[in-house]
């Protein structure tokens, strides 16, 4: 039976309005390149990415699925980690943390505190703040209005994805990332594998922001017991560090 692997890449976008949104700068270049090695294997890939990302050349052991926000992301890895057994999953995505729920205009900012007041005569605790932010609000305006000096913008937590991976396939080779800015290397590695425990993985490529500079990338892939199994300068050879890895790892199982 052909072997089978799923990939996300790129960075999700979460809607502000109808015409904006926050995004992240992720172009999906490694996972590009992660799944063009796969394909070269004979691998059944399935990569799931957004819009503007780079995608791997077209060819028929290929799926492309489009995603552009974290519930698309979510609702898709849980359909396809339902419908499909997969050797291994590479979450390469840079997914956003938090999502807008809802924007004020400084006017509104300001009523919706002094009507609190007005009602309790209290000072506004973090429950009531939530009970604001959360109350539905009417509006027949798909674009937030530019006459404001201030524009207050409400963001909530987005769900951990990648945890619902394991739960979802247990026995799935979970290859996750970490990445940092400008830290020492003993800490990116003590938090990337924290991340990876965390999140039941078998696999974390730990790298810093600062060392990705034109072709110039270097990771770190450690193992679950935190061994650096190997390291890497650029996005190519990132990509053929983590697919040999994980070749290797199936070859144990034989």
């Amino acid at each position: 039976m052909k072997k089978r692997i799923l990939i996300t890449a790129g960075g999700t976008a979460e809607k502000i309005d109808q015409v904006r949104s926050i995004t992240n700068h992720s172009t999906g270049k490694l996972g590009s390149f992660i799944a063009d090695l796969f394909l070269k294997h004979d691998y059944q890939v399935d990569y799931v990415t957004t819009a503007s990302a780079l995608r791997p050349t077209a060819q028929i052991n290929l799926t492309v699925e489009e995603i552009t926000d974290t519930q698309q992301l979510d609702e898709r890895l849980t359909f396809l980690l339902t419908k499909n057994r997969y050797d291994a999953v590479i979450h390469s995505m840079a997914v956003s943390d938090f999502t807008p729920v809802k924007s004020y205009t400084q006017k509104d900012f300001v009523e919706q505190i002094n009507q609190h007041f007005l009602k309790s005569g209290l000072p506004l605790t973090e429950a009531d703040l939530a009970n604001m932010i959360e109350t539905p609000v009417t509006t027949t305006t798909s674009k937030i209005s530019s006459n404001t000096d201030y524009l207050f913008l409400a963001l909530k937590q987005t769900p951990k994805v990648i945890q619902k991976i394991k739960v979802l396939q247990p026995d799935t080779l979970l290859v996750s990332f970490k990445l940092l800015v400008d830290v020492p290397k003993a800490e990116l590695l003590q938090v990337a594998l924290a991340s990876m425990q965390k999140n039941q993985g078998d696999f974390v490529l730990a790298n810093d922001l600062t060392t990705i500079k034109g072709q110039a990338h270097t990771g770190y892939l450690l193992n679950k017991e935190g061994q650096i199994v190997g390291e890497a300068q650029t996005k190519e050879s990132i990509a053929q560090l983590i697919t040999q890895t994980i070749l290797n790892e199936g070859t144990k199982e034989l």
